[in-house]
């Protein structure tokens, strides 16, 4: 099964301040950590997508078997983004969407989530956490079309509670934890 997989890091931070996609958390960079959770995991192909910080983002990537492409429209929101990336993969089986700044996401979970779409054959493979669904989330490729008309305002979340019947849960504890201000990384590196 070939999953491809979108990791959305076109984002100005406004409310951090400074570009979240270079903040570090363990040893490396959040966007890295995201991509390498993506590849780690078997993704392939795995494409970032770029806009706010484009060049020093692309270089947190450096040898790296990922592909990145620009998003001119990142200040529109995330469904902009998310139609460029989705529209750089070539047809496979599954797209995987990914944010940057969830630090509770490794590889293990996005193989989990790779696993219950082969063994459930569910158009949305979703993770679970607080109460409701979200990314990261694997999306079956007929759904490729529902991604790609979403509102520059709209993340993929929309797509996801759109139908309940169609999403299979996996939980991620802490998966509502992300970055937005410096707090937020300390608090969450703790």
């Amino acid at each position: 099964m070939k999953v491809g997989a979108v990791v959305l890091a076109a984002g100005g931070s406004s409310r951090l301040g400074r570009p979240k996609q270079l903040l570090v958390h363990e040893g490396r960079t959040l966007v890295r950590r995201a991509a390498e959770a993506a590849v780690a995991a078997g993704c392939e192909p795995v494409v970032v997508v770029l806009g706010a910080h484009g060049e020093a983002v692309a270089a947190e990537l450096a040898g790296l078997p990922v592909r990145t492409v620009e998003n001119p429209e990142w200040r529109e929101g995330m469904g902009r983004s998310l139609r460029v990336g989705v529209r750089a993969l070539p047809e496979v089986e599954a797209v995987l969407v990914l944010l940057c700044d969830q630090l509770r996401v490794g590889s293990a979970h996005v193989r989990a989530l790779m696993d219950t779409f082969a063994r459930t054959g569910s158009p949305i493979v979703a993770s679970g956490y607080d109460g409701a669904r979200g990314v990261p989330a694997l999306f079956s490729r007929a759904l490729r079309p529902e991604l790609e008309a979403l509102e520059a305002d709209q993340g993929a979340r929309k797509v996801i509670v759109r139908d309940a019947s169609r999403v299979v849960e996996v939980p991620l504890p802490g998966g509502s934890e992300d970055v937005d201000t410096a707090a937020d990384l300390s608090r969450l590196s703790t």
